[in-house]
C-alpha cells in the first residue's frame, strides 16, 4: 500500500537513488488533523502513533485512532470554552502526551497554536501574551509555570480561557475533567469556518539579537514541508520507532515528534524526563526498539562520555544531529561505537531542514550536507553576489513564483523585520557557511549574535535586559563563548556602577538574578567584569570584538 505522504509530495531521484526534485499536491483545505491523523486512523486504526513514558517510568501507547478520538474530545472542549478559528492558544506542556491531543485539536478547529517552553518567567509571558494577542493557555502545573503565568495575567487581561492538566487550581479549568465530558466525534468545519493553507496555523517565538523575540508565522501547508525532514533526513520506518529529544516548546519538536513522522506513518517515542541523564536515555534504545534518533551535538557528547559500549544500541538504524556545528571527533567516536554515521542537518524555526546529509548521501564529518531540493539555496556576500567555493557567505533561499513549502510567511505584525530578511526575492537566514568543491556546506556561524548552547537558540537582548535591571550593573553585553560540552556558553561582559567592586559573590548574585527573572537556561555561565565595553562611533556595543577576543 502506498504511503500517505506520496499523496501530497512526489519525489524524483537520480540514478544513485538520491533525492533530486520535489513536487507538491496540496489541497486548499489541507488540515493535518483531518487529512493525516484521521486519515491514517481510518486506514489502520490500530497503527501505533506514539509511545510515551513519564519521568516516573509510566508507559502509555497511543494508536492513530486514539489520537483522533482524544483530539476530537479536546476540540469539542476548546470550542465549548469559546476557542474558534483564528484564536491564538499557547501550549506550555513540556513533553506531556496532552500536547499532541491539543495541537491536533487546535489544527482541526483552525485556531493558531503557540507552543512555549515551561521555563518562561513572568517577564517572558507578558511579552509573549501581548506580542501575539494570545487568548487561551493550557499549562502543566509543574515547575511553577502557572505561578509565572498568573503573575503575567496581572499585566495582560486578554487571556479568556486557561486550562491546567493533572491538577486543579483556582481560576483555571481542569483539562482532564473537561475533555472527559466531551464527545470523541468532531465534525470537520466547512465554509468560512474551515481553515485553508493560506491561514496561519502555528507561530513560534524565535530569539533575536537586537530586540525581543520575533514571531515566525507558518500556515496550514507547513506540515507538508516536513515530509523531507522525516522521510529523507530522519529516514522514518513505518514499522520502526523514531526518537527526537526536544521539549514541545521548541520548533524542533514538530520537526521530529509530529508532522513529518506522522505523515510518513511512523511511530514516535517521547520521554517526559525532568533532567537529561545520558545513562537513562541510552537504556531506552533496546527497551523500546528505537530505530531512528535525532538530538543536538551536546547530547551526543554526553553519550560518548557515558561510554556507548555499555549499552545495546543494536535496534538503531539511523542517527541524525542538528542544532549546533558537529565536532568531527563526536562523529568518529559515535561511528566507532555503533557503526552509524551521524547525518547532520541544518534548518531554522522559520523553515524545515534546509541543508542535510539526506538518505543515501555519504556524510563528511562536520559538514551540514547539501541543499534539500525543497529550497533553492545559495551562499552570498554582503552585496548579494554568489561566493566561490571555499569562501564563506550567508546562506540564503532564492524565492521563485511561490514561497517554498515549509518556509515561514513572515514575522507576525512586524513588516520591518520581515523586510530585513525578505528582500529582492531572497530570504536571508543570517547564518554563514562555505561550500566545498563537492557541494557540501560547512557551518561558520551567525551573521548576527544568536548563541546556540546545548541545542537552545538564545538571543542576547533578552538576557541583557534582565541583567540591566540589577542595581549594580551599569551596562553589559551578552555573547557566546566556545564550550567543550555545550557548543557555546552564555557569557556576560559587565560594567559595574561606580563604587561597586567586582567579586565572585557578585558574579553568583547576578547569575541567580537572571535565573529568577527569565528562563533559567539563559543565565550566563561565564561572567566577566570590565571597565568599559567596545563600541562603534554611534555608541553601539561591538559584540563581534568581544567574541573575537574570546576566540583568540
Amino acid at each position: 500500500m502506498e504511503r500517505l505522504y506520496k499523496k501530497f509530495m512526489q519525489e524524483t531521484v537520480d540514478e544513485n537513488g538520491l533525492l533530486k526534485k520535489l513536487t507538491y499536491t496540496i489541497p486548499e483545505d489541507f488540515n493535518f488533523g483531518f487529512d493525516v491523523v484521521d486519515a491514517i486512523a481510518a486506514k489502520n486504526a490500530a497503527k501505533k502513533a506514539m509511545i510515551w513514558m513519564s519521568n516516573e517510568g509510566e508507559v502509555r501507547n497511543f494508536t492513530f485512532d486514539d489520537i483522533m478520538r482524544y483530539s476530537n474530545k479536546v476540540a469539542n472542549y476548546f470550542v465549548k470554552n469559546g476557542i474558534k478559528k483564528g484564536d491564538k492558544v499557547m501550549l506550555v506542556l513540556k513533553r506531556r502526551f496532552e500536547f499532541w491531543f491539543c495541537i491536533v485539536a487546535l489544527h482541526k478547529i483552525g485556531a493558531i497554536v503557540i507552543p512555549a517552553t515551561h521555563q518562561l518567567m513572568k517577564k517572558d509571558f507578558v511579552y509573549r501574551f501581548r506580542a501575539a494577542n494570545i487568548c487561551g493557555i493550557v499549562c502543566t502545573p509543574d515547575d511553577g509555570v502557572c505561578d509565572e503565568a498568573e503573575k503575567a495575567f496581572a499585566e495582560y487581561d486578554g487571556i479568556k480561557f486557561k486550562s491546567i492538566i493533572k491538577g486543579s487550581r483556582e481560576g483555571w479549568d481542569f483539562f482532564d475533567d473537561g475533555i472527559a465530558a466531551e464527545s470523541d466525534v468532531f465534525a470537520r468545519p466547512t465554509g468560512a469556518a474551515a481553515a485553508t493553507i493560506k491561514d496561519i496555523m502555528i507561530m513560534y517565538f524565535t530569539s533575536g539579537t537586537t530586540g525581543y523575540p520575533k514571531i515566525a508565522v507558518h500556515n496550514f501547508d507547513y506540515p507538508i514541508g516536513h515530509i523531507t525532514t522525516a522521510v529523507w533526513w530522519h529516514d522514518i520506518d513505518t514499522e520502526g520507532v523514531h526518537f527526537t529529544i526536544s521539549d514541545t516548546g521548541w520548533a524542533k519538536s514538530v520537526w521530529g515528534k509530529l508532522y513529518g513522522q506522522w505523515i510518513a506513518e511512523g511511530c514516535i517515542f517521547t520521554y517526559d524526563f525532568e533532567k537529561f541523564k545520558a545513562s537513562d536515555i541510552l537504556s531506552l534504545f533496546s527497551r523500546f526498539k528505537i530505530t531512528t534518533f535525532c538530538a543536538p551535538p551536546t547530547m551526543y557528547r554526553f553519550f560518548i562520555k557515558e561510554d556507548l559500549y555499555k549499552y545495546d544500541l543494536s535496534s538503531l538504524k539511523h542517527a541524525t544531529i542538528a542544532g549546533e556545528a558537529l565536532n568531527p571527533e563526536v562523529f568518529k567516536q559515535f561511528y566507532n561505537a555503533t557503526g552509524l554515521k551521524l547525518m547532520e542537518g541544518f534548518g531554522q524555526t522559520e523553515a524545515t531542514v534546509m541543508l542535510g546529509n539526506l538518505k543515501g548521501m555519504i556524510p563528511k564529518p562536520g559538514s551540514m550536507g547539501k541543499p534539500n531540493p525543497q529550497y533553492d539555496i545559495d551562499l552570498v556576500d554582503h552585496e548579494g553576489k554568489t561566493v566561490a567555493d571555499g569562501v564563506a557567505g550567508e546562506i540564503v533561499v532564492k524565492i521563485g513564483k511561490d514561497i517554498p513549502v515549509g518556509l515561514f510567511k513572515g514575522y507576525y505584525k512586524d513588516e520591518m523585520k520581515t523586510r530585513e530578511v525578505w528582500c529582492d526575492g531572497v530570504y536571508h537566514t543570517g547564518d554563514t557557511a562555505w561550500r566545498d568543491e563537492d557541494g557540501y556546506y560547512w557551518y561558520v556561524g551567525r551573521s548576527d549574535d544568536i548563541i546556540k548552547s546545548s541545542g537552545y537558540r538564545i538571543g542576547p537582548f533578552e538576557i541583557e535586559s534582565v541583567i540591566m535591571e540589577h542595581p549594580s550593573v551599569m551596562e553589559c553585553a551578552v555573547t557566546g563563548e566556545p564550550d567543550a560540552v555545550r557548543g557555546m556558553a552564555v557569557k556576560a561582559t559587565i560594567v559595574l556602577i561606580k563604587g561597586v567592586e567586582p567579586t565572585d559573590a557578585l558574579k553568583k548574585e547576578i547569575q541567580d538574578f537572571v535565573k529568577h527573572n527569565t528562563a533559567p537556561y539563559k543565565y550566563p555561565r561565564v561572567v566577566e567584569f570590565v571597565t568599559e565595553l567596545p563600541k562603534t562611533i554611534s555608541g553601539k556595543i561591538r559584540r563581534t570584538e568581544i567574541r573575537n577576543k574570546e576566540n583568540k
